[in-house]
């Protein structure tokens, strides 16, 4: 039971006023551009665009210079912001296959038609401060390299044509949406992928990294892992036909995982699917093998009672955003629920004490 807190608006109005104040920090210190928290801070930039279900940039950068960098708080704005906008209509899948790749790996062959493209990548730095990037105006070593424009074929494609690869099952149907309707158990695959998409990275990070350490026994390569940008299609119904209204930054990772087969399938390679907004490969594997693990119905194997296998504890625990206001939530006034918690705590005592002392008589 909540209670209002009287006189509380001068507070709240001065403790609004000092966020600002605590916000901008030192005058004497120039200001953070939105464009700049947009080019330099890409990475944080693109897991709030994800994990707040909004491709707006600029939008993810100003959510990120309000919240003071707090990235769960930036997440929450582009959230709420994003139940404002008008639902104006509905794009085609994007084709990740013809996807201009800045990067483009695989674990699992080395030698790939159109070649392993490492991109901008901390995969092969040290890890150790770069004190050149605290004198202002550090510039690269070396000039970028432009990304080759050709699409570049799928590594599991080359499993596929020797047929010891699970064949995924078209979906025809359009998939449930999250957003517009409760979620409801069992969910299916295509709703696990939403959740997935925008749960937090640390929690699908956690989850995966349990499956590697046997709970699940699912330890995968990664087939294939690019990110690069692909058009997005809509319909013009005046025109009749499909036009392209511009292009977004995606990360798309495809597990190879080892099968033993069952009753109704032989042995084969199945796959783990991981795609989200801009460059964020960690959490695209983390998403692939969390979804890899949630098929073990569906493919015939065995629950192992493993934390990542059991589809309402991983959605239920994904979302931050609603993690973050139950969390939260026990900070506000509780003041009548305590003062119940507290009046029967010590009834409880008293109880105990008169028994205490009958006993002793």
């Amino acid at each position: 039971m909540y209670v209002a807190v009287k006189g509380g608006e001068r507070a709240i109005e001065n403790a609004h006023n000092w966020l600002d104040e605590e916000r901008r920090g030192p005058q004497d210190i120039a200001e953070l551009s939105i464009a700049q928290i947009r080019a330099q801070l890409s990475l944080a930039v693109n897991r709030v665009m994800a994990e707040g279900s909004l491709y707006d940039p600029d939008l993810a950068a100003l959510a990120i210079k309000q919240a003071r960098g707090d990235l769960i708080e930036a997440i929450f704005l582009i959230r709420a912001y994003r139940t404002t906008l008008p639902r104006l209509g509905h794009s085609h899948p994007i084709d990740t296959g013809t996807m201009r790749c800045d990067r483009r790996i695989s674990a699992t062959f080395k030698d790939v038609p159109g070649g392993q493209v490492l991109g901008p990548t901390f995969d092969y730095t040290h890890r150790l401060l770069d004190f050149a990037l605290a004198a202002e105006g550090a510039t690269p070593a070396a000039p970028m390299q432009a990304a080759d424009p050709a699409p570049m074929p799928r590594v599991t494609d080359y499993l596929k044509d020797e047929g010891i690869i699970q064949t995924e099952p078209p979906c025809d149907a359009t998939p449930p949406d999250m957003t517009r309707a409760p979620m409801e158990f069992p969910a299916g695959r295509p709703l696990r992928l939403q959740a997935l998409t925008r749960g937090d990275e640390g929690f699908v990070l956690s989850m995966a990294y349990s499956t590697q350490r046997g709970y699940a026994r699912n330890h995968p390569f990664v087939g294939e892992l690019r990110i690069g940008a692909v058009d997005v299609s809509v319909d013009i119904p005046a025109l009749g036909f499909a036009v392209d209204i511009g292009e977004i930054t995606v990360t798309e990772c495809e597990t190879v995982n080892q099968f033993t087969g069952s009753k109704s399938q032989p042995p084969q390679f199945t796959r783990g699917y991981g795609l989200v907004f801009g460059q964020t490969e960690r959490k695209a594997i983390s998403m692939a093998l969390v979804d890899r693990a949630l098929r073990w119905d569906e493919l015939g194997e065995d629950n192992l009672g493993a934390p990542a296998q059991d589809e309402e504890f991983v959605i239920s625990h994904a979302d931050n955003i609603q993690a973050t206001g139950f969390l939260e939530h026990i900070k506000l006034p509780h003041y009548v629920d305590f003062q119940s918690e507290l009046e029967l705590v010590r009834k409880m005592r008293a109880e105990v004490t008169a028994k205490t002392q009958e006993a002793a008589e």
